[in-house]
This record gives structure tokens, C-alpha cells and sequence, in this order.
């Protein structure tokens, strides 16, 4: 090294570009692939090649960047509409079959809604709840009732789901298929029919209120 270059100030390594969309998805990332008790602040920065401090210009901490993953992965679900009073069953069981397979995507959702509920209502998850809600309106629920039916439904997809992720989860940590696990039937189906039975009863009862009603 020559005198010149060891008296030369040191260039400060520049960091990436950052912002808060791009610190959602690489969170949701880290979160598909290793779990969410594996995120912090401190790991997220060094898989994006940043300091931690640089991602806290734009996200205030964990809590909040938890609120916006939520968020980001319920734009994905799409809530099919009814055009009759009579298609609002059929509408809300596809309803919760991709609330379902958004959630087996995404294995950490089912347990993080589980354990501390979304606490702040972004874009996303405002606009399904509302077409969800107005779909119970639709089938004839008055508006107190469509919201406890909604909570209902939810309820018991989150539920249902949250085994069912966490099962998917160990056989991945283990190196295993689902078919090596389950011999015979094909196991993914398996839990599809468990999952809507669970959920075809759930609507069975709703619509034994909605015919009282």
C-alpha cells in the first residue's frame, strides 16, 4: 500500500437505496423462509446489506413492521362479490379458502393473527373486511350481524389454518414431503376436505340465523 492511498480518507460504504415497500417484501421474505420469531430489525438491515438504524427511517420499529407485512400479504386475498341474495354462501366459502391458501403461503400469518390480531387496520385488510361485510349485507344479515358472522368465518379459518401451517412448517424443517409423512391418500387433499367440512358447517349454522331471521 503506498503512502498516498494509506493517507486517502476511507469512501464510507454506500448503503442501498431503501424504502418502506421494499423493506415490507424483503421482511415478508425472511418471514415465508424462516419464521417470524427469526425477525428483527438487526437481521432484516444485514439481508438487505443496510444497517439496522437506516430502516428505522422508515419504519418506526418491529410492531409496526409486522402491522405492514400483514397488510402487504392480505393484498393479496380477493373477495369474490354475489350478485343475489342466494349466491352469498358459495361467495364467502371461496372467500375462506383464499384466506386459507393466502395464509398456507404465507405459514407465520395464521399464528401472528392468532396471537396479537392486526393491530391497525391498513388499506389492505380494510378493503377485504368491508367486501366481506357487505357479501353478509347481500345475503340479507343486518349490518350488527354480518359483522359477527364475518368475525366467525375468520375466526375459524385463522384457527383451522394455524395447525395446519405449523404442521407444513415442521415437515419442511425435517426435509420431509407430505406424502413421504402420510402414506396412502394424497394428503393435501386430506386437509382441503377437513378444512371445508370445518368451514361448511361454520355456514351452516349462519345460514340456519339468516332463515330464522
Amino acid at each position: 500500500m503506498s503512502a498516498d492511498e494509506r493517507t486517502r480518507p476511507r469512501r464510507e460504504e454506500r448503503q442501498p437505496a431503501l424504502s418502506r415497500a421494499l423493506i415490507v417484501a424483503a421482511a415478508v421474505r425472511l418471514l415465508d423462509a424462516e419464521g417470524i420469531e427469526e425477525l428483527s430489525m438487526r437481521k432484516l438491515g444485514t439481508g438487505m446489506g443496510a444497517a439496522a438504524t437506516s430502516l428505522y427511517r422508515h419504519v418506526t420499529g418491529k410492531d409496526e413492521l409486522i402491522e405492514l407485512v400483514l397488510d402487504e400479504v392480505y393484498g393479496e386475498l380477493e373477495v369474490p362479490g354475489a350478485a343475489s341474495a342466494a349466491e352469498w354462501r358459495d361467495a364467502v366459502s371461496r372467500g375462506g379458502h383464499d384466506l386459507r391458501a393466502m395464509a398456507l403461503r404465507h405459514p407465520w400469518v395464521a399464528s401472528v393473527i392468532g396471537r396479537e390480531g392486526p393491530a391497525r387496520l391498513g388499506p389492505n385488510l380494510t378493503r377485504a373486511t368491508d367486501r366481506m361485510r357487505a357479501l353478509l349485507r347481500t345475503g340479507g344479515f343486518p349490518a350488527d350481524e354480518a359483522e359477527l358472522a364475518m368475525r366467525a368465518v375468520v375466526s375459524y379459518v385463522v384457527g383451522a389454518t394455524t395447525g395446519e401451517a405449523a404442521h407444513l412448517s415442521r415437515l419442511a424443517r425435517s426435509g420431509r414431503s407430505e406424502q413421504e409423512w402420510r402414506e396412502g391418500r394424497d394428503p393435501r387433499k386430506v386437509r382441503e376436505e377437513n378444512f371445508d367440512y370445518g368451514l361448511q358447517r361454520v355456514l351452516d349454522g349462519l345460514e340456519t340465523r339468516l332463515s330464522r331471521a
